[in-house]
């Protein structure tokens, strides 16, 4: 099931004489001391740049005007003004950017929450126009990007299956237009271009998350991810469970047994022209299509939000159609094993051994700590293949939750890997924050019967979210850089939509991903 797009374009145009619906500007709060104590309302706001011939044509009243109408300029506001023919455009849509930075444009994640929530308030309209505040110096591609990315994903509604109409569903923007100096500049066109293939791979792995999961068991998810990536041209292996069992893969195929709709490992590959510069990524996503925790059954109350267990497993397959696009100069290998975690007669049970695809044995105490089980088997694999670094991204424990909230995801892995998965994560708007893996931990792992247990062997969740951690190290060998991040938190947004994100799947990491992609094509 595929959402409806949004257009996006770059315009030069006097953003007063546009033929839009709607045109955006950003709106700045100031602090007492830039207003003035006890001035009016309207003194404690600040028109941003991209405004100017706007309030022009309002005769300078424009910001009393939306003080009276509760504007505050308080971050991600929006508030509408009917223009009644001051301008071309029928209504303005001022969106708040709060206090103006000291000497500097708005910071990119500012731009695109505010153009995100722009978007979104504008739901219905066929064609918007957006005057937010781009620099003119080295921080206009960052700035244009982020409004751009802003724009499109804010634009997003997943095409859901409700079979009537909806009496006052309003359909997401058509077309959006964004204000720029000179729209016909190369550069500002490349980043419009990249803009559109970042946020199609977030668009594609919300649509994912958001399916249905009696529509998306592992055979469809694999069937899905395999035409996708063929289309886009890259090199496609998908294994069955006869293939899975028959080479070893443990971990997969004991998850998958339970269902009757069988495990899949999907493996994505990307060469670059002429072998690009020698350096070899690689990814790894989570993809439970659902789980219920297996004979160790999760409770009812939920439960249905696990069909966004296979969120890594989305964000992965999808960061691998952006790289088709994007062609960086690295290789990248994409290993997404699927399964769907259920209870039944044939279920993995607690007390199993399991023996994983590099031989190592596995005790299982708990079937709902099955996600690390078949990210196992895929590292393993990964490192078998050859790599030098490996991300892997899953909704793996509930620890990360508890610990970072749900914005903010949890890494650990090789220490300087994850500090250039932070460095990514402020660049893009996916915050994440490195975890250690104290030998603690690992020690109280330890099995009577197996190499290792697959949770803390007295059943302590103390430091849960590390634990998985710590397992999934096992099978990383050693000259492999790898990060491990947790995104239980911020890969399904429950609330209301903010910003960019809509209710339901985020696309959480898939920017972050193709980042640090780019990082390693150019830095090594």
């Amino acid at each position: 099931m595929t959402s409806p797009s949004t257009n996006l374009s770059l315009v030069d145009t006097d953003p007063a004489e546009l033929a839009v619906d709607a045109i955006v500007i950003g709106l700045h709060s100031q602090t007492g001391d830039q207003a003035g104590a006890g001035g009016p309302a309207a003194a404690a706001l600040l028109l941003a740049s991209g405004a100017e011939s706007i309030a022009a044509a309002f005769d300078g009243k424009l910001t009393e005007t939306l003080a009276l109408l509760g504007a505050t300029g308080g971050p991600g506001e929006v508030v509408k003004l009917a223009t009644l023919g001051t301008v071309t455009a029928p209504v303005i849509a001022a969106v708040g950017l709060g206090p103006e930075p000291a000497g500097a444009a708005p910071a990119p994640e500012t731009l695109r929450r505010a153009a995100g929530a722009a978007v979104r308030a504008l739901a219905g309209a066929s064609r918007v126009a957006l005057a937010l505040p781009l620099p003119d110096d080295a921080d206009a591609p960052v700035a244009l990007r982020a409004v751009a990315e802003g724009a499109l994903l804010g634009g997003y509604r997943f095409a859901g299956y409700k079979t009537r109409p909806q009496p006052g569903r309003r359909q997401p923007v058509a077309e959006v237009l964004v204000a720029v100096p000179d729209a016909g500049d190369a550069a500002a066109a490349a980043e419009v271009a990249r803009a559109r293939a970042v946020t199609d791979a977030v668009r594609r792995t919300r649509d994912w998350v958001n399916t249905a999961p009696n529509e998306l068991r592992p055979p469809a998810f694999a069937d899905a991810v395999a035409t996708a990536a063929r289309e886009a041209g890259l090199d496609v292996e998908v294994l069955d469970e006869t293939a899975l069992r028959e080479g070893g893969y443990g971990g997969i195929v004991a998850v998958g047994q339970g269902s009757e709709a069988p495990p899949r490992l999907v493996r994505i590959s990307y060469t670059p022209a002429g072998g690009g510069t020698g350096k070899r990524v690689a990814l790894v996503g989570k993809g439970i299509t659902f789980d219920t925790g297996g004979i160790s059954i999760k409770p009812a109350q939920g439960m249905w939000e696990m069909k966004s267990d296979m969120a890594g497993a989305a964000a992965v397959a999808a960061a691998m159609l952006a790289v088709a696009t994007l062609k960086p100069d690295v290789a990248v290998t994409a290993y997404v094993p699927m399964a769907e975690n259920m209870p039944s007669g044939t279920s993995y049970r607690p007390g199993d051994v399991i023996t994983m695809f590099d031989g190592k044995r596995v005790e299982v105490l708990n079937t709902d700590a099955e996600g690390r089980m078949i990210l196992a088997d895929a590292i393993a694999r990964a490192c078998a293949d050859g790599c030098d670094y490996l991300f892997e991204t899953s909704t793996l424990t509930g620890g990360q939750v508890v610990a970072l909230g749900k914005r903010v995801a949890g890494v650990m892995g090789s220490a300087e890997l994850c500090e250039r998965v932070r460095e990514a994560g402020d660049a893009v708007g996916e915050p994440a924050w490195p975890m250690p893996l104290p030998d603690d931990v690992r020690k109280g792992m330890d099995s009577d019967v197996a190499d290792i247990s697959q949770v803390n062997a007295g059943m302590d969740r103390a430091g849960h979210m590390l634990q998985g951690g710590v397992f999934l190290r096992e099978f990383v060998t050693d000259d492999v850089a790898w990060a491990h991040i947790d995104i239980a938190g911020p890969s399904y947004h429950s609330g209301e939509a903010t910003g960019y994100w809509t209710k339901g799947g985020t696309g959480v990491p898939v920017r972050t991903l193709l980042h640090l992609i780019e990082d390693v094509a150019t830095n090594g």
